[in-house]
């Protein structure tokens, strides 16, 4: 993003505060629950490793939940306590622009000692997130963020709502201590900063106690930087019934693995199937191993027997992707990286060779330019269906997310996938997405292996009111 854009882009921020009512924004402040971003420690390792200290919202690893119903409104007043300026991104949330948290774009960030007012209605049921949207590559990685849970206002019928949030952390093994190698030049030009060392909601050995044939829904979210979870059931029985918060038109049985990119969500309803004595897993699947992602240890009966499929989740109000005729067609394609075939890209208002690119640690592109650049890759009035083939002409997994809107993938055939945030693209995959441009604003666009995002993958879009 260009500097004199985005000098524009803070005064008018200050100038649409300076404007409001100070004694709405007051009043609005003062009823807003507190939501300080600061550091803490965490007996994050094993027992023998000191604690590891993160960054966290409220001093919890993960950061404090949130839930509301659908329709409520979330208002946080967000304090910086960290030794950098940060915002706060509402992953999937379709929201006013300027709540979307994201520095230079919608808002100016939140300097150290700083406040900043998040206050916004949730119009979709589901499950979403919230994270660090500045420095993310870094702030993220530190453990910056937490579930954003919307209930339905009729819930399903299950005994118990687990959220589990995957991430991996880069321990120094000498001192439990997270890495401060956020700029590696192999990290970006290649698969993104993957962790040695996995969690769930903050633990390595995650474990809840289940009974035979109770039915839990479980919200998964994949908060890492760049890995991609394959997930598989044991002694479980399961559908997936949202995706990146979304509802399915039918619950799908779990057949295959689960896999989800960074930023991407599943919601599933399993029902327990392993005796009491045995221990149902979440499975993780890593080099065609399977290995203990979350233990469900069987401790007693719910019930005789089991029970028949769910029904569907309520449908989240403009789920609807229609237009596809008359749509705005753009194309958005993906190069560079590692054994990539970029030669010269746009960085800064300058073409430059790759070698230069590497010197100044930036290896992607997208449509041959670097970053953000001065102009939308579209533009759409508000109401305008939009189809954009994104092509991924790297060796690499990435995974898109689309900012305040929803789209589904758009086959050949004219049939239309799930409504989704995040696309994981595979190397060498072209996909077309297709998205109604109902929300007014500038929204970004990028690459979820954040240490992509840092070194190119990022572009915005435009809907007009």
């Amino acid at each position: 993003m260009s500097l004199s854009r985005r000098s524009f882009l803070v005064k008018a921020s200050a100038s649409a505060l300076a404007a409001a009512s100070p004694a709405r924004l007051v009043a609005a402040a003062a009823d807003a629950g507190l939501f300080e971003a600061r550091a803490a420690r965490v007996q994050l390792a094993p027992p023998g490793y000191p604690e590891t200290e993160v960054w966290t919202v409220g001093g919890t690893m993960p950061g404090a939940m949130l839930k509301v119903t659908q329709g409520g409104r979330v208002t946080r007043r967000l304090r910086n306590a960290l030794p950098q300026p940060t915002s706060i991104h509402w992953h999937g949330m379709r929201i006013a622009n300027a709540m979307d948290g994201v520095p230079g774009l919608t808002q100016a960030t939140v300097a150290s000692g700083a406040e900043f007012l998040y206050d916004f209605v949730a119009p979709d049921a589901g499950t979403y997130w919230y994270h660090a949207h500045n420095r993310s590559v870094e702030q993220v990685a530190r453990g910056l963020y937490g579930a954003l849970i919307v209930e339905e206002a009729e819930a399903p019928e299950v005994d118990r709502d687990e959220a589990l949030i995957l991430d991996d952390w880069r321990l120094d093994p000498a001192t439990g201590q997270i890495a401060a190698d956020f700029e590696a030049p192999h990290d970006r030009s290649h698969a993104g900063r993957i962790g040695n060392f996995v969690t769930t909601n903050g633990r390595y050995d995650l474990s809840l106690p289940v009974r035979t044939n109770e039915r839990l829904r479980i919200r998964l979210i994949n908060a890492s930087n760049a890995r991609i979870f394959v997930l598989a059931l044991s002694g479980l029985d399961g559908w997936t019934v949202a995706l990146d918060g979304m509802p399915l038109a039918e619950p799908e049985p779990v057949a295959e693995p689960i896999v989800l990119g960074p930023g991407q969500r599943a919601d599933l309803i399993v029902d327990v199937t392993a005796a009491e004595g045995e221990t149902a897993h979440l499975v993780r699947v890593e080099d065609g191993k399977g290995l203990a992602q979350v233990a469900f240890p069987v401790t007693g009966a719910a019930g005789g027997a089991g029970r028949p499929a769910p029904a569907a989740l309520p449908p989240n109000l403009r789920m609807e992707v229609g237009g596809l005729d008359d749509a705005l067609t753009a194309r958005l394609n993906m190069s560079g990286g590692a054994m990539g075939r970029l030669d010269a890209a746009v960085l800064e208002g300058e073409r430059r060779s790759f070698a230069q690119l590497v010197d100044a640690n930036q290896f992607w592109a997208f449509n041959g330019a670097v970053g953000m650049t001065g102009t939308p890759l579209l533009e759409a009035s508000r109401g305008q269906t939009v189809r954009l083939t994104i092509v991924n002409d790297t060796v690499f997994p990435h995974a898109m997310h689309l900012h305040g809107m929803h789209f589904r993938e758009a086959a050949g055939d004219g049939s239309l996938g799930p409504l989704r945030d995040t696309a994981l693209m595979l190397r060498g995959e072209t996909r077309d997405i297709a998205f109604v441009a109902d929300n007014p604003g500038d929204w970004l666009l990028h690459c979820h292996m954040l240490s992509h995002a840092a070194s190119g993958m990022m572009t915005w879009l435009r809907v007009t009111a």
